[in-house]
């Protein structure tokens, strides 16, 4: 398959993940479904070139929703696992297998920064803790100088973690 075979698949992809996320979600879980079907593509084994495209959207939206809780009642926005499969007329099975593939491939979780949704960022509980000496302790017990360090590093993508010194 050709580079170019793969960017139509890509843009296929995109425009299956843009119209569901039009229709069901929100901009902010489309973006994030791009940037996850984008980096898919920049994989060296590019995993949808084999496969129906039905089934890859599916799981790309499966695997976005299901770190930032999109399938659980008490979040918003809120869906069942099976109204995507329904939507893009696969089975869930399937799709759930997918998605767990793609998020081993890139080490997804719960708050993941790359992949979590603005919301699920702000409301993340880790982001009143750090790490000192190998404990999480909470981000206000710090002096306040470090805890600006750790905010200025934060709002940058990066995490820090501190080292007393041991004698």
């Amino acid at each position: 398959m050709t580079k170019q075979d793969i960017k139509q698949k890509e843009e296929q992809l995109l425009e299956m993940a843009g119209a569901f996320c039009a229709q069901k979600l929100d901009d902010d879980y489309f973006q994030l479904c791009e940037k996850l079907i984008k980096k898919l593509g920049r994989k060296r084994d590019v995993p949808f070139k084999r496969g129906k495209l039905e089934i890859w959207a599916a799981a790309v939206v499966y695997a976005i929703g299901s770190i930032n809780f999109l399938f659980d009642k008490s979040f918003e926005p809120y869906m069942a696992s099976e109204q995507i499969s329904e939507y893009f007329g696969t089975k869930n099975s399937t799709v759930s297998n997918k998605a767990r593939q793609i998020k081993d491939m890139f080490d997804m979780w719960h708050f993941s920064p790359e992949f979590s949704t603005q919301k699920m960022t702000q409301d993340n509980p880790f982001n009143n803790m750090v790490m000192v000496d190998g404990f999480i302790v909470p981000l206000d017990t710090l002096p306040a100088d470090l805890q600006e360090m750790v905010k200025d590093a934060r709002s940058r993508g990066e995490d820090v973690e501190f080292q007393t010194e041991q004698r």
